[in-house]
């Protein structure tokens, strides 16, 4: 993994079809505890938005590479403030050895990256999410023992999870079908992004028809309706997104042998029910855990 070493991850598209098979046989290795690396460097997290999973799993994994995490909580740090992000990136590049930074504008980011020569890693922003889809990616690959020519049906909100979700099939050989309500599709520009990563290995096919996408799929993934931020819309949303929610009816149109994912956190009842969440083909709770075992890979690669 030493081409990864000092790079940035603000998008999934930032590694390759190799790289991300590297990541997710070395993040097995540590899992299974075929090995144990050392990384006693210091993680500075950088979140300008609530966080369970992602903050718990980097700091975890970050102390049992054996180093350290410093918590820059916007409300109590200068940045918070209005200190410019770049003389926030330009101090911090000289105290922590890697940034794992959740915004809300990707340019924050980018941003950041540019003014700091540490490891940036995009911890969730608006625009994607890559490194819930490492852990999904990992999660999937544990559960069918390969990732090409599988397919992934990604019901729901067209959001960032789907951004990266898209990114991420098409590096890895599968096939995605998102089935959203119209006005709520993928950016345009990412989905072109992912076809032309996906090439002739794998399509990304985009339909409003829920049932149509579920048929044949191996692999039934949702998300909640209205991200962080769009609380304002969330009970509007409901009647729209309806027919997308993920329950037994549903299911039954999957491949035999399916499985359901969520990166949560889940508003049961809504985009899934609890009968389809605590059912056996559920894999979510296996996905939740992935989190710290992908980014444990990615903090050793990346340092």
């Amino acid at each position: 993994m030493g081409a990864l070493k000092g790079r940035d991850l603000l998008s999934l598209a930032d590694l390759n079809a190799d790289e991300v098979q590297e990541l997710l046989d070395l993040a097995i290795q540590m899992k299974t505890g075929q090995i144990a690396p050392e990384c006693r460097k210091v993680l500075g997290l950088l979140f300008y938005k609530a966080s369970t999973r992602t903050r718990v799993s980097f700091s975890v994994a970050m102390y049992q590479l054996g180093g350290q995490v410093i918590d820059l909580n916007p409300n109590v740090t200068q940045v918070g403030r209005g200190e410019p992000l770049a003389d926030t990136a330009r101090v911090l590049d000289r105290y922590v050895d890697i940034m794992a930074i959740r915004t809300f504008d990707q340019a924050d980011l980018e941003m950041f990256a540019q003014y700091a020569h540490i490891p940036v890693i995009n911890a969730l922003s608006d625009l994607e999410h890559p490194c819930q889809i490492l852990a999904d990616l990992l999660t999937i690959q544990e559960c069918f023992g390969s990732l090409e020519s599988l397919t992934v049906t990604y019901l729901g909100d067209g959001n960032n999870v789907a951004h990266s979700l898209m990114l991420g099939c098409a590096l890895t050989g599968m096939h995605l079908n998102v089935a959203t309500p119209s006005d709520f599709q993928p950016q345009a520009a990412v989905v072109a992004q992912a076809r032309a990563l996906a090439g002739d290995r794998s399509e990304v096919g985009l339909t409003d028809d829920p049932v149509a996408a579920v048929k044949g799929a191996h692999v039934i993934y949702t998300d909640v309706w209205a991200s962080m931020g769009q609380e304002d819309s969330a009970e509007s949303r409901i009647p729209l997104f309806q027919p997308y929610q993920v329950n037994a009816e549903l299911m039954q149109y999957a491949a035999p042998g399916a499985i359901v994912l969520h990166c949560l956190p889940a508003h049961r009842g809504e985009e899934i029910t609890d009968e389809v969440m605590e059912g056996p083909q559920s894999r979510i709770w296996d996905q939740a855990e992935n989190r710290m075992h992908a980014q444990k890979a990615l903090l050793y690669s990346l340092l």
